[in-house]
């Protein structure tokens, strides 16, 4: 399986915007990168307790 290139991407984010439309884009954006910052926080929790335990 090879890369996506620009007409897949370009593809990918039409189908996202007919699903979704363009006004909830915004919010799914924002739920994705709080995912994302809790995802890494906890990681970094992880990490912390580890190094605390030894």
């Amino acid at each position: 399986m090879g890369s996506l290139g620009l007409p897949e991407v370009i593809v990918i984010l039409f189908i996202v915007i007919l699903i979704f439309g363009a006004n909830r884009l915004p919010d799914i954006g924002r739920g994705i990168g709080r995912g994302i910052r809790n995802f890494k926080d906890a990681v970094r929790d992880g990490r912390e307790d580890e190094t605390t335990r030894r």
